[in-house]
Order: structure tokens, then sequence, then C-alpha cells
């Protein structure tokens, strides 16, 4: 009879709030009630989402940025339609794939000042990648990371991460990782000035918050790792494949990092995907032999499904002009908040490039509202944001997220975005900072948030 994934969706789709309580992460759950996120969604293409009701929203959110070129492109489908049924030999191991080697050649292609890739399956995976090219090339142990930065959460990744949510409870990080604030060039040639650091980790635009790096910052990151020989190390996992209006976020700076590690939106939004780029003869310190040629690696890295999908997003981004339309679409949206910012007291600034957005609020001038503005803050730092997010979600079918443990909105849409939808996000947001400015929403929504919260608790 087979397996009839349709069928099994349709079954249980009322039943996944119960079923991850009882089976998974209880505590997703509870805070996707809390939050009034509970909409039971069951169709997806592009940039939208169904819910059981039929209703259509806008996703910004975009699967943590994996969604590039849109949920259930066609481009991709096919590919991995292809890759299933034309009996492909697949992780042979002893063996190597085609479709990897022209992945690896058309990502080169795009960044031609790097000879090398290194797949994984995951932004993280290749971030410990990284940390082993960074020791083997150099010989030196240090690792360095800038302040407010997120690499990822397995064991190596996590050790260069500044956010104390993620670390508190564990002990056992990596040794030899030192931070170092971000765009502060004086520190960091402090710290390389000693000849330790292996790798200096950089996120061109920092992921939490929508931090963007100064215009002489990533110049003279390289500059000062040059100097020292110490690698440059960017991690482009949110920034690549066009998120920024350019293939490569760093490309704004015009700099030529050592190492490049992209994911996310690699993936098609379909299999897990992250790729490693960098110079030859940095991958030839690692794997310098034929008896270290398993001295790092993965089991599915390289799997057909993903190379698949990489090849198709990368097609989809040429033949559809995905990265000018982020240039694009960007622009519109970046001058649309810069101009709300004049009109409404709540948005302190506006930061962004191509699709990644923040919309930083900030405690308003007039009494009342900077009183509602504590309260809430007080409570935990971004919790006014909450009094824009979720009206842009119940009333104006617009998904988005708050950005970490800062009070910023952060977008970070399919590249694929119209006019229209455009139009639809300018005024939703218009509408949604606007009411949050009148005090009998900022105190119902106050007080609907506090109540789901303890709702879930219960529960």
């Amino acid at each position: 009879m087979g397996t009839d994934i349709r069928a099994i969706f349709a079954e249980h789709e009322a039943d996944r709030f119960a079923l991850h309580t009882k089976y998974l992460n209880e505590q997703i759950v509870r805070v996707v009630k809390a939050l009034g996120y509970d909409t039971r969604f069951v169709r997806a293409k592009g940039q939208y989402l169904w819910d059981c009701d039929g209703s259509r929203y806008l996703d910004l959110l975009c699967g943590f940025g994996v969604f590039a070129v849109g949920r259930n492109h066609p481009n991709v489908e096919r590919a991995l339609r292809d890759a299933l049924t034309c009996e492909l030999p697949n992780l042979v191991q002893l063996d190597v794939s085609p479709l990897a080697g022209v992945l690896a050649k058309r990502l080169l292609q795009r960044v031609p000042y790097l000879d090398k890739a290194f797949f994984a399956n995951s932004g993280a995976e290749s971030v410990e990648a990284a940390i082993k090219f960074a020791r083997a090339a150099t010989g030196r142990r240090g690792i360095a990371y800038c302040s407010n930065s997120f690499h990822g959460l397995t064991y190596g990744a996590l050790s260069l991460n500044s956010q104390a949510s993620y670390r508190d409870g564990l002990d056992g990080f990596l040794a030899d990782c030192a931070e170092v604030p971000f765009n502060d060039l004086d520190a960091l040639e402090a710290m390389l000035r000693k000849e330790k650091i292996a790798g200096v980790f950089v996120e061109p635009i920092q992921g939490r918050g929508v931090y963007i790096a100064d215009p002489d910052y990533l110049p003279g990151v390289q500059l000062l790792c040059r100097r020292h020989g110490t690698l440059f190390i960017a991690d482009e996992v949110q920034t690549g494949l066009g998120r920024t209006g350019r293939f490569l976020g760093v490309e704004h700076w015009g700099v030529e990092p050592d190492i490049v590690l992209l994911a996310k939106g690699l993936s098609g939004g379909q299999v897990p995907v992250s790729a490693l780029l960098t110079r030859k003869w940095i991958f030839e310190k690692l794997f310098s032999k034929m008896s270290r040629v398993a001295v790092h690696g993965s089991t599915f890295a390289k799997n057909n499904m993903a190379m698949a999908a990489g090849l198709a997003t990368l097609d989809t981004l040429d033949e559809e002009k995905l990265i000018e339309n982020a240039a694009d679409k960007g622009s519109i949206l970046i001058d649309a908040f810069r101009a709300m910012q004049g009109r409404h007291e709540l948005i302190k600034e506006v930061r962004g490039k191509g699709l990644v957005i923040g919309i930083e609020l900030g405690a308003p001038r007039s009494t009342g509202l900077r009183m509602r503005w504590n309260a809430l803050e007080a409570i935990k730092t971004g919790l006014f944001c909450q009094t824009v997010v979720m009206p842009l979600f119940k009333e104006h079918k617009i998904l988005v997220q708050v950005s970490g443990d800062s009070p910023t909105i952060k977008l970070q849409p399919p590249l694929l975005i119209t006019d229209e939808d455009c139009a639809w996000i300018i005024d939703a947001f218009e509408s949604a900072i606007a009411a949050a400015h009148r005090a009998g929403t900022v105190l119902t929504l106050g007080k609907t948030l506090a109540v789901r919260a303890l709702r879930a608790k219960a529960e």
C-alpha cells in the first residue's frame, strides 16, 4: 500500500499541538499559544501560507531564512523528483558524486577568489568545519567571535555564541575562544597582535537584531587578519545566497574572506545542506594526505537530494533574477520604514540591506507611552514589539518575528516578494505601529500576552 503522507498530514494536522506536547518540545507549543500563533497552517506556496480556514498569510519569517526561493518552488521540486526517480547512485562513499562536483564548481564561480568547497548538513556544521580548517591551517588554537553573534547551537558553534540565554546551564565549551566587540577594530587588533588567534568569525549583518558592520569594519578585519596571519571567516549562513541584494553580504564591503559559510537558502527550503568555501592552501592543510582523507566529514553530506536542491536554488536565483529583486524590494521597504520613523516616535532605527531588515523600537518621548513601554520591557526585552507583531499576524495576516532578546522586528521574506506584497507590508506596518501608540491597544495586548502566558504555563 505504501506510505500516504497526504493522508497522514490530513488525519493528524488538528492534533499537532498535542503530538508535540507529548512527544517533542512542549515549550515551543507553550510559546506559540502564549503569543497567539496557534494557527494551523495547512498549505504553503512561494511567499504565502494558508491556514485551515483558508486565510492567506504573507510569510516574512521564511523558516528563519531557508525559503529564499519561496516555499515548494517547482524548480526545486522537479530537481528532487529527478534525484529520486532516476535511480542515481547515492552516497556510495567509495566513489565521488558528480552532482556535488557541479554544485561546488557553480558556487566557487560566484566567489572566484576561493578554490575549494566542503559540504555539510547545516550552518552549525559548517561552523564546526571552519574551526577545524582554521586551526589546521594556522597551527593556532584561538578562535575570535563578535559580541551579539550567533553561529549555531552545536557545542563548537555554541562556543562562539555570545547569547547567554543559549549558554546558561551548559559547561565544557571549546577552550581558547574569545569574544571581541562587534565593529571595534582597536579591540580586534589588540587581540590579534598576540598572534594566537587562528580565525575570526564575523557576520556581515548580525542575524540577531540586524546589526550591520560599519563601512570600514570588514575591510579593517581583512587587513588585520592578513597582517597577523589569522583567517577571516565570513558567516553568510543568513546573509548569503542573495539575501542582501548581492550573492554574498560581504560584497557590499568589497572584501575577500579566507572562508565563507553558506546554508539556509541553499537548501531550497527542502533538504538541509551547507557549504564551506575556502582557499586551496587552507583546504589542503586539513586534508593534507591520503591517510587524512576522512579527518572531517559527515555521512549525509554531498547526498544527491541536497546537491540537487542546491543546484536548483542557484538556477532559480538566476532565472527569476531574485537577487536583483531582493535589492529592489528591500530598497522599497527600507525607504518606507524610514519614512514611518518620522511619523512614529516608537521607531528608533531602521537597519537593513536587501531583504534582511530590522525595525528597532525605542523608548518614546511622550510620558504615557513611555510608561507603557517601560512596563512591558521590564518584564522582557522586546516584549513591547509583540504589541506590533501580534496585530500584524491576527489582523493583517503577516507572519514576522521579534529578533532575539532585542526590541527589533526582523523581516527576512522570500526573495520573490512582489510590489503588491510590499504594499501589503507597508500598509500593515503603518496600521500596527500607529495602533501601538494608543494606550488602549497596548494595555489590551499586554493583558492578553500575560493571560496567554499563564494559560500556556498551566496546560
